[in-house]
């Protein structure tokens, strides 16, 4: 009986973390599935268009070019994690490539403009691993999936191309036009 018991709950336990990844998986691809119908409707209307990432099936990759006075462009990397969030990483390019903070003319100018900005302005803004700057938001999916919200954050996109302009004496000693 005792033996019996003691397999059962063995059974429980290496068996839980299976079925908790197998409902994690399938909320996720429920998610990716989401914002995929959504990034089809609303990327037309932002002239943005999504295209799944090759590399990573839980990427979502856009280019915004028009609308732009400042960035050349801005590259959108939208992504669905296995932490139930969605998280934006926009790269604005500049002068034909990323933003590097290692390769600014003022770095530190240009690191103290970055937390300012995400003290005011309503995309956030850092630097990658590599050192590349970004604006993102990140969205936790507690409340379901937030359809409106995330269209918020594409329609906004645009507005981050005047900070670039702010960002212009950091980055080469230029100044906005």
């Amino acid at each position: 009986m005792r033996r019996t018991f003691l397999i059962a709950i063995f059974i429980m336990i290496t068996s839980a973390p299976a079925v908790f990844a197998q409902t994690n998986d399938a909320s996720r691809n429920r998610t990716r599935e989401s914002l995929a119908a959504l990034l089809d409707k609303a990327g037309p209307g932002i002239n943005i268009a999504f295209r799944q990432s090759t590399k990573q099936p839980f990427n979502y990759v856009g280019v915004l070019k028009q609308g732009l006075v400042n960035a050349d462009s801005f590259e959108i990397v939208i992504s669905v994690t296995a932490n139930e969030t969605i998280g934006f990483r926009i790269y604005p390019h500049y002068k034909n490539g990323y933003i590097n903070v290692d390769k600014v003319r003022n770095g530190p100018g240009m690191m103290r403009q970055l937390l300012r900005l995400s003290d005011r302005a309503f995309l956030f803004w850092g630097a990658d691993e590599s050192g590349d700057i970004f604006t993102g938001y990140t969205f936790t999916l507690e409340s379901g999936f937030p359809e409106e919200a995330i269209r918020i954050v594409l329609r906004s996109i645009v507005n981050s191309d005047k900070f670039i302009g702010e960002m212009r004496p950091a980055i080469d000693g230029t100044s906005a036009p």
